[in-house]
C-alpha cells in the first residue's frame, strides 16, 4: 500500500527534481566559462522568481481543491501600482501599504472564493473577470508607470543585500564578489515552509486534498466543501499580494502591463512540480522546483546570449505539455490498480 502511494503521488515530483538537477549541471557544465556555475547564478533565480514563488504556492492551494486562478497576475499589478502611487504620490508610508495591499488581497480572495465555493460558478470564469477587475483598477489607480524612488525606507529595503558566508569568488576585474539574497527571497522561502507544514499538517491542508480528490466524499465525511474553496481563494490571493509586493521591491515600480503572464508561470510550475489539475494531488515543494526550472530555463536562454527570449517560453510550453501527459499516464494506471 505504502509503494503504490510512492508511485502515484509522488513520482512526478521526482521526476521533477530530478530534471532539474539535470538542468541546472549540464547548464554549469556547458557555460561555466560565463560564470554559470556560480553560487550567485542560482541565488539570482531565487531572487528574480521570489514573487512568481509565492503565487506558485496560493496557486498550488487552489488546484489541489480542482479550481484554478488565472487573476494572480493581474492582483499583482494592482498591488505594484497601488504601492507605487501610494509612495510617491500620495506621501503614506510604505508600511501601511503594504498592510493595505494585504487587506486588498484577502477581500478579493473572499469574492472569488464565494463565488466559486458558494455560488458555484466555474473558477475559470470567476477569475477571468477578476483578471479583468484587477487590470482595470491598476488603469484606474493610474495609467503611468510610476518608479519608487522617493520612500528611503523602502528603497533601503529593496536594496538591502543578505550576504552568504561562502560562495565567494574573484571576477574577471580582481574584485571579490560574495554571494548575497535579497529580503524577497527570505519572504518567500518563509512563505514556502508555512504552506507546506499548512498542508502536511493542519486539518485546512488535508481538507484541501480531500475536497480535490472527491468533493461527495468530502461532503459524506462531513466536510465543508464550499466553505474550504473560499479560504483556498482567500488564501491564493493572500499569498498573491504578498508576491505582490516581493515583486514590488525587486522592480520598484507599477506599471498597468506589469506581470503580464505570470498566471501560466504560476500554473506552469504548479504543473510541472506535480499538482494535478483534476485536483487532490500535489505539493508546494515541486510548484517550487517548477518554479526554478522555469527561472533555470530563462537564465539559460540568457546565458546563451544568442537566443531570443521567447525560446524559453517555448521550452516552458514543452515541459508543461510532457508533465500533463504524465499526469494523464498517472492518473490511467491508478485506475487500473483499483
Amino acid at each position: 500500500m505504502k509503494t503504490r502511494k510512492i508511485n502515484s503521488n509522488t513520482m512526478l515530483l521526482l521526476i521533477t527534481i530530478a530534471l532539474f538537477f539535470v538542468m541546472y549541471i549540464a547548464g554549469c557544465a556547458i557555460y561555466a566559462s560565463k560564470g554559470f556555475a556560480h553560487l550567485q547564478t542560482f541565488l539570482n533565480i531565487l531572487i528574480n522568481n521570489a514573487g512568481l514563488l509565492c503565487v506558485a504556492c496560493g496557486m498550488t492551494c487552489v488546484m489541489l481543491t480542482g479550481g484554478i486562478d488565472i487573476s494572480v497576475g493581474a492582483l499583482i499589478a494592482m498591488d505594484c501600482m497601488l504601492l507605487a502611487v501610494g509612495m510617491e504620490r500620495w506621501g503614506m508610508n510604505s508600511m501601511v501599504l503594504c498592510v493595505l495591499v494585504l487587506a486588498v488581497g484577502v477581500v478579493f480572495g473572499l469574492v472569488q472564493g464565494f463565488c466559486v465555493g458558494y455560488l458555484e460558478i466555474q473558477p475559470f470564469i470567476v477569475t477571468m473577470a477578476g483578471m479583468f477587475f484587477a487590470r482595470g483598477m491598476t488603469a484606474v489607480i493610474c495609467t503611468d508607470q510610476v518608479s519608487i524612488s522617493a520612500n528611503e525606507f523602502f528603497v533601503k529595503l529593496a536594496n538591502m543585500k543578505i550576504e552568504i558566508p561562502f560562495g565567494a569568488y574573484t571576477n574577471s576585474k580582481g574584485v571579490l564578489q560574495v554571494p548575497f539574497i535579497r529580503i524577497t527571497v527570505v519572504i518567500a522561502l518563509v512563505v514556502l515552509i508555512a504552506v507546506f507544514l499548512m498542508l502536511r499538517f493542519t486539518k485546512f491542508g488535508r481538507s484541501l486534498y480531500a475536497v480535490g480528490g472527491n468533493e461527495q466524499s468530502a461532503t459524506m465525511m462531513g466536510l465543508d466543501v464550499k466553505k474550504t474553496k473560499l479560504k483556498a481563494y482567500v488564501l491564493s490571493s493572500f499569498l498573491c499580494s504578498i508576491g505582490g509586493i516581493c515583486f514590488c521591491l525587486n522592480t520598484m515600480s507599477g506599471s498597468v502591463r506589469q506581470a503580464l503572464g505570470l498566471e501560466m508561470d504560476a500554473i506552469a510550475s504548479a504543473v510541472i512540480g506535480g499538482t494535478l489539475l483534476t485536483g487532490g494531488v500535489g505539493n508546494v515543494i515541486g510548484s517550487f522546483f517548477g518554479v526554478l526550472i522555469n527561472g533555470t530555463i530563462s537564465t539559460l536562454v540568457k546565458t546563451h546570449g544568442k537566443l531570443l527570449s521567447s525560446w524559453s517560453n517555448i521550452a516552458v510550453a514543452a515541459l508543461l505539455c510532457f508533465f500533463i501527459v504524465l499526469q494523464s499516464i498517472f492518473a490511467k494506471l491508478k485506475d487500473n490498480k483499483k
